[in-house]
């Protein structure tokens, strides 16, 4: 077995990043983000990337610490009604984006991990979502040509781990962190918890770490709510 264990985020990120990569960052709003691992890449200095997202962060937290520093060039993305900076940019033009259906951009992150190079779906027949894209009629109905997706980086957050790379999520964090875990040309996992070899069961694992090449034990965790919630005094 190769070493895929790093003592931290900047160590697994070595070697790996470049100007104009495409980065997949998993998780579902705050949920289950790679917080440790956008935090290096904020720090490494890295720019003109290509975000695929299901979000863009809040401002402050996640994401919306590469768009603070002006590191994203572009997002493929489904929501992004949380990140005021975010809006100023793509209104001033400083900021592409390609906006998704998030089932949609789940299943093409889905369809690059497994090799598969497009597919058709009804999703946005007849909406600007189809603008510039194959239509083709299958029974008598319109379907759109959707590309799957590919990224240089995937960095995911992951629940539980053992040294071979193998990962259980937790809950909503596996939205988006386990197909994104198969679509990178290189897998960097951030993970609370690492357990010994042959610890975790089989039938519980999501992710086998055939898909890893890289993973840490991150610290401290904020682990924020994208909007809290809760009932007046009584």
């Amino acid at each position: 077995m190769a070493n895929k264990l790093y003592p931290d985020a900047n160590a697994a990120l070595d070697g790996v990043v470049f100007d104009g990569m495409t980065v997949m960052s998993g998780g579902f709003g705050l949920c289950g983000i790679p917080e440790k691992l956008i935090a290096a890449l904020r720090d490494s200095g890295v720019k003109g990337l290509t975000c695929i997202s299901n979000n863009a962060g809040v401002d402050g937290f996640g994401l919306g610490l590469l768009l603070e520093t002006r590191q994203i060039a572009r997002m493929i993305s489904s929501y992004v009604g949380e990140n005021k900076e975010f809006e100023r940019q793509y209104l001033a033009g400083e900021l592409q984006l390609e906006f998704n259906p998030q089932g949609t951009l789940a299943e093409r992150i889905r369809a690059g991990g497994a090799g598969i190079p497009g597919f058709y779906t009804k999703t946005g027949v007849g909406t600007l979502v189809a603008e510039g894209k194959e239509v083709k009629a299958f029974g008598g109905e319109d379907y759109i040509l959707e590309t799957g997706l590919v990224a240089d980086l995937a960095i995911v957050k992951a629940w539980k781990a053992d040294p071979y790379g193998n990962l259980v999520f937790r809950k909503t964090a596996r939205n988006f962190n386990p197909m994104m875990a198969t679509a990178g040309k290189v897998t960097i996992a951030e993970v609370e918890e690492l357990v010994e070899a042959g610890a975790l069961d089989p039938d519980h694992i999501h992710t086998p770490g055939v898909y890893v090449q890289r993973l840490f034990v991150g610290q401290d965790y904020e682990k924020r709510i994208e909007q809290r919630t809760v009932r007046a005094a009584a």
